[in-house]
């Protein structure tokens, strides 16, 4: 059975380190370190192996240390549940975690300096486009921080902290092969967190503290075009969507009974699946990121003459676009039944839920989350599993690629460049497509023109 215990080292006519004892009570192991608090021998009772109770001072102190024998096991319990190793270095943090202890900053480990990005995120400033501005985005703090929690869970891993000095190319190779073959992150996650390990090194740089030369050449790195899986409805698929009879109760209740795995915790009813039609048939027709898309109000509508706009401005780019209302469907949305926003999480759920009464149901090689283990797998599914909202975005972009100029899809979707959209939609540049597009417009140009009469002379004078 586990146990806590503290004693003194040493009996010294002076303050000494009141250490922690734990036995895990699993295979007899022992862990001792310090728990930061200090006593004069005199002032500890060897009976109770806690401080005399002969002071205030003392009587807090006792209380503290009660404190963190609770604690400690509390989460030990947890933890062991859980297969988390049980060492010094998770002794040590559990006794600065008890009392929320920061530990001294040290501008030379990785961690503090991304803690230091966040804490000053709203004065630092960002160049982007040739501008500057000031303060980081709401969805780049949550990256950084998402990135520091990977960190430290490697941190935990290797049992100590990490320092910019050694981030070398070994350490790399051995965070990438944790990152990839340990924690089984996907190929393009793992880049992205190599990449942020690049920028935050460059910070540091920046900032005067000692970094190695290779953190300036770490290199990311992204899954190969074969192996990208990318979903999208097609017109035809948007048409049986927008076909699709949502109005008998009966067989929607019918529904909910047959696929509980797909509608555990839905209100699985004809305005609710209405309205995640609309956002589905509207979400594919403006072609912007669901953040977006679920924001859009009345106030983002604008009349001029007969023609119908959207504005938005995007999250994540902060570009302003403006897309025209064109297809009658998505016109008839606009104007009488623009959809109430719902939690994206609510959204997706109710779009699989669509999908399948739609018949969106073709076997085909996708990435599905496991829930179990919090990871997409590969395999085959039926399409209407694999659907989510940011699909809406790709179908947009993927509908219209070859149809519309490309530079005009760009203006739409907010890519920076026609190589990141192509890459958006795992296709590669035609030329020879766009050649007969430039001939098209040319043509149609010509077309235009209205005839010129022209006098040619014969020759033959009167």
């Amino acid at each position: 059975m586990a146990s806590v215990k503290f004693r003194l080292r040493s009996k010294a006519n002076k303050n000494v380190s009141i250490k922690i004892y734990l036995s895990t009570g699993r295979g007899n192991k022992f862990l001792e370190v310090s728990t930061g608090f200090t006593i004069n021998p005199k002032d500890w009772s060897e009976a109770t192996s806690l401080p005399k109770q002969n002071n205030s001072e003392n009587k807090v102190l006792s209380n503290n240390l009660k404190k963190l024998e609770t604690f400690i096991l509390n989460n030990l319990n947890k933890d062991l549940a859980n297969s988390i190793l049980i060492d010094s270095y998770w002794l040590e943090k559990n006794i600065n975690d008890c009392f929320n202890r920061v530990v001294q900053t040290d501008a030379g480990l990785l961690v503090n300096h991304i803690q230091y990005i966040i804490d000053n995120a709203n004065t630092r400033k960002v160049v982007s486009n040739g501008s500057v501005t000031i303060g980081l985005k709401p969805t780049t703090i949550k990256n950084y921080k998402i990135f520091k929690n990977r960190v430290l869970e490697y941190e935990a891993h290797i049992k100590r902290q990490i320092r910019f000095v050694e981030i070398t190319k070994p350490f790399i190779d051995k965070f990438t092969n944790w990152l990839v073959n340990t924690k089984k992150y996907s190929t393009n996650y793992s880049g992205r967190l190599l990449e942020a390990l690049k920028t935050v090194c460059k910070d540091a740089g920046e900032n005067e503290i000692e970094v190695t030369p290779f953190s300036k050449t770490i290199q990311n790195f992204r899954e190969n075009d074969k192996d990208r899986y990318i979903q999208t409805l097609s017109f035809a698929e948007l048409e049986q969507i927008k076909n699709s009879d949502f109005t008998n109760q009966k067989d929607l209740d019918k529904f909910k009974k047959e696929n509980p795995e797909l509608t555990n915790g839905l209100a699985i009813t004809t305005s609710t699946l209405n309205n995640a039609r609309n956002w589905i048939l509207l979400g594919c027709e403006i072609g912007q990121r669901g953040g977006d898309l679920l924001n859009i109000t009345n106030e983002n509508i604008r009349y001029k003459g007969n023609s119908i706009y959207i504005d938005v401005l995007q999250q994540k780019t902060n570009k302003n676009v403006t897309i025209p209302i064109i297809a009658s469907y998505a016109i008839d949305i606009v104007e009488n039944e623009l959809p109430i926003k719902i939690q994206h999480q609510k959204l997706n759920e109710l779009i699989k839920v669509v999908c399948k009464i739609a018949g969106i149901n073709t076997i085909i090689k996708g990435r599905k989350l496991n829930t179990d283990l919090n990871r997409k797998e590969l395999g085959f599914y039926p399409k209407y599993e694999l659907i989510t909202s940011h699909c809406f975005r790709r179908s947009f972009a993927t509908n219209y690629y070859k149809k519309i100029p490309t530079p005009i899809l760009i203006n739409i979707t907010g890519h920076s460049k026609e190589s990141l959209f192509l890459q958006y939609i795992n296709q590669r540049e035609d030329k020879d497509s766009n050649a007969d597009l430039f001939r098209k417009f040319y043509e149609d140009m010509q077309m235009d023109k209205k005839p010129v009469l022209k006098i040619i002379k014969n020759g033959t004078t009167n």
